[in-house]
């Protein structure tokens, strides 16, 4: 599949080893990318070690930094902000929390966002199972856990 079949692929919370790709709500071609792939064992563990572990990779592989990718990310997150959302879509975006999906207010957190004239939202209803439950409340515990650390920075 081509990068632009794929929509709605949320990486929620922290950017670390915890952070979790949301396979259940992304689409390839509009349809359900884990009724595509057909494979929930291979996505539950594959799938989410090598995302978690992305970083890690492409210095292995390139012996250098992956800063140029996290450029590339930045560039990409500029762009999609200062273009509104197609209808039924989301990107993955860090921002600060509002509360959305119980994650602490004030929390910085990756979350789905969508951009409506100029502005950006975090995307409300997503369906979020026991699985996904779990996941992004490890994720959170972590960026909780960081704060705390620089609490009396703050």
């Amino acid at each position: 599949m081509s990068i632009g079949s794929v929509t709605n692929m949320t990486i929620w919370g922290n950017h670390s080893s915890t952070q979790y790709p949301d396979f259940y709500n992304a689409r390839i071609d509009g349809r359900p990318a884990n009724e595509v792939i057909g494979d929930e064992k291979w996505l539950k563990e594959d799938f989410i070690a090598t995302v978690q572990q992305r970083g890690a990779a492409i210095i292995k592989a390139r012996g250098l930094s992956s800063a140029g990718s996290a450029a590339n990310a930045v560039i990409d997150t500029v762009v999609f902000l200062s273009t509104d959302t197609p209808a039924n879509h989301s990107h993955s975006v860090a921002v600060c929390s509002d509360g959305s999906y119980n994650v602490e207010k004030g929390l910085i957190s990756s979350f789905p966002v969508r951009v409506r004239s100029g502005k950006w939202e975090i995307v409300q209803g997503v369906p979020i199972n026991d699985f996904s439950r779990a996941k992004i409340d490890a994720s959170v515990a972590e960026l909780k856990e960081e704060k705390s650390l620089v609490s009396e920075l703050l």
